[in-house]
């Protein structure tokens, strides 16, 4: 059986579905069908489709089994959200805009900052990392040149330094996370020997004020490049990225 195709071989029009017949009984239903938006699909976007299935939504997986680059997959992606009408092309275009071309990043660099940094280039800009709970969460680049995620304000990449920072000067090189949310800075669970209680020292916050609690995303993206390992409650270093040290 001949695979549906859905443009026109002539002029390039999508085709419509005229007549559908029971190969059982030699039944015949005329009508004007339109094609659903599966079915517009082209050969490559149907593979990715699947390829991205199979992964289980796992970009970085598909994008080695289908041997292409991170940039060229979240294209991909994005090509295909647009094709099943899920996202428009304008939507797409300005998500995919990020302009790095004033943004500085030593590669060679074992610094938090410059690693993810390049990583994040790497990947065009932004990504997906996947936090403590299993949730998905994009990060990206601003054009200012700082880390961004939907659910934080704008940061410094240093930040992530500091945090480092405090890894490699407590015992087993691992430390709490802390919770900004539910205390003050120097109050149990957000003291200064945690992450919350370092990034809310490096906000300028002092003991007694509170803050934004940006852990739980900064965790996730130490993890994502392989500088943390993130921990139910604590961070860790990995031992990869004390090597390199």
């Amino acid at each position: 059986m001949k695979k549906l195709i859905s443009k026109c071989p002539c002029c390039d029009k999508t085709l419509r579905i005229t007549t559908l017949q029971c190969p059982e009984c030699g039944m015949e239903m005329k009508n004007d069908f339109e094609l659903s938006v599966f079915d517009r699909l082209t050969n490559e976007q149907y593979m990715f489709l699947v390829a991205f299935l199979q992964q289980r939504g796992n970009l970085k997986n598909v994008q080695s089994e289908l041997g292409v680059s991170y940039p060229t997959a979240k294209k991909k992606l994005d090509d295909l959200l647009v094709a099943l009408e899920l996202a428009s092309a304008e939507e797409e275009a300005l998500l995919g805009e990020i302009d790095m071309s004033n943004l500085v990043v030593n590669h060679n660099s074992t610094d938090a900052s410059e690693i993810i940094k390049s990583k994040l280039m790497a990947c065009g800009g932004r990504t997906m990392v996947r936090l403590q709970r299993g949730e998905l969460c994009e990060i990206f680049i601003t054009p200012e040149g700082k880390f961004m995620c939907p659910k934080l304000i704008p940061y410094d990449f240093e930040v992530f330094d500091v945090i480092v920072k405090l890894l490699l000067n407590s015992p087993g090189y691992r430390a709490k996370k802390g919770n900004a949310r539910a205390a003050k800075l120097g109050e149990p669970g957000c003291e200064e020997n945690t992450a919350a209680g370092a990034v809310l020292l490096f906000m300028g916050k002092k003991p007694g004020e509170s803050g934004l609690d940006p852990v739980f995303v900064l965790a996730a993206v130490l993890e994502w490049a392989g500088i943390a390992h993130n921990e139910r409650g604590e961070l860790a270093l990995t031992q990869n990225y004390r090597s390199m040290l």
